[in-house]
């Protein structure tokens, strides 16, 4: 069985009070145009996070509130939860991959893509990703991770081929970025190492704010490959 979508009960709530809906019109419009028996209780258990629709049950009540599934989620993470914001099905988007639908099933209920580059850039395209959306939602998250912290406390060079292999992006600019993460980094120990010497206790912070940089190494990744993000 499916885990049920990233529900997000407050945007349900307001989009049903925009139209001038009660639950009670809600569960009816679900079972006359979807064949669903939901009650109005359940429907308010929903918009109080007290219950979550399935996929097929989020997918209804988009169409009920007039609405994209997508606006019923909160922000998407998995392959799945990317999936049902664009309202594909599994089949769908594994014929737009170029994948056997089992395979893409696979993948997407173990969490880990194994798709090529080819398949990737099209995953990518069907899906609207971002790179960094790319990254988390095939699972490859916390292997960046490890690189780019490998990357900044010895030497960038050495990791600029295996980052380009998670990371759908120019291998110039990911070059660009890890110098830049480990220049900042290096500057950030040489400063604390320095007060340190003058008998202040910023010394004593260098681990704790050493720690903290490598702790958000992914999200300074990205606000460094794009300063809007």
């Amino acid at each position: 069985m499916h885990p049920s979508p990233p529900f997000n009960a407050p945007a349900a709530r307001r989009l049903r009070e925009a139209l001038g809906m009660a639950p009670g019109h809600v569960a009816y419009g679900l079972g006359a145009q979807y064949g669903l028996r939901i009650t109005a209780e359940t429907v308010a258990a929903w918009e109080r996070g007290l219950a979550l629709p399935t996929e097929y049950e989020l997918t209804a009540l988009a169409g009920v509130l007039w609405c994209a599934p997508g606006e019923l989620l909160t922000a998407a993470r998995s392959l799945r939860e990317h999936r049902v914001s664009r309202e594909l099905a599994p089949d769908e988007l594994a014929a737009r991959v170029g994948m056997a639908t089992p395979a893409y099933l696979r993948m997407e209920e173990s969490g880990r893509w194994r798709g090529n580059e080819r398949q990737s850039a099209a995953l990518s395209e069907a899906l609207e990703l971002t790179p960094a959306d790319f990254v988390t939602a095939t699972g490859r998250e916390e292997e960046l991770a490890e690189l780019l912290r490998s990357a900044v406390t010895t030497r960038w060079q050495a990791y600029t081929r295996p980052v380009a292999k998670l990371v759908p992006l120019d291998r110039r600019q990911i070059q660009g970025v890890l110098e830049r993460l480990h220049a900042d980094y290096q500057a950030l120990m040489v400063s604390t190492l320095s007060w340190g010497s003058t008998g202040t206790d910023r010394a004593g912070n260098s681990g704790e704010e050493g720690r903290a940089f490598l702790a958000r190494i992914v999200p300074r990744f990205w606000e460094t490959a794009d300063p809007r993000e």
